[in-house]
């Protein structure tokens, strides 16, 4: 159930592979820098921080002790975290399962004490306070 949750979040990213946008560099910034500083309450167990700092699309999904409770089955298993690199991004306005509006879907080259290579997908979006909030988390 925990991992279905997590899952839950990714699986309209994972679809989003062929849905096609246009870049927008200058939107992708402020994202990348909202979906790190989120990753860092993440990276030190924040994960109640994690989840009132996220967008409303996902604290409507999920609920804050399920949140916490799969990432504590999910993430401290992994360790600390060691290297994040951004490996991809893209601006885009339509992801399936969600509604229209301004997303970033970020890949990051993960490396963690107890895993040496994980893809974390990351999806900010901008939520109804003009914000760049994270409303989607998934690692493989």
């Amino acid at each position: 159930m925990v991992r279905n949750i997590i899952s839950l979040l990714g699986l309209f990213l994972l679809l989003s592979v062929g849905v096609v946008a246009a870049g927008d560099s200058e939107k992708e910034k402020p994202a990348v820098a909202a979906a790190e500083e989120w990753l860092t309450m993440v990276d030190h167990g924040k994960y109640v921080e994690s989840w009132k700092e996220a967008a409303q699309y996902f604290k409507n999904a999920v609920k804050q002790e399920q949140w916490e409770q799969s990432l504590q089955a999910v993430r401290n298993p992994l360790g600390k975290a060691i290297s994040r690199q951004v490996k991809s991004k893209t601006y885009m306005t339509s992801l399936p399962g969600a509604p229209d509006g301004e997303y970033v879907v970020i890949q990051f080259e993960t490396s963690f004490e107890n895993k040496e290579s994980a893809i974390e997908t990351v999806t900010p979006m901008m939520d109804k306070d003009a914000k760049w909030r994270v409303s989607g988390y998934y690692i493989r």
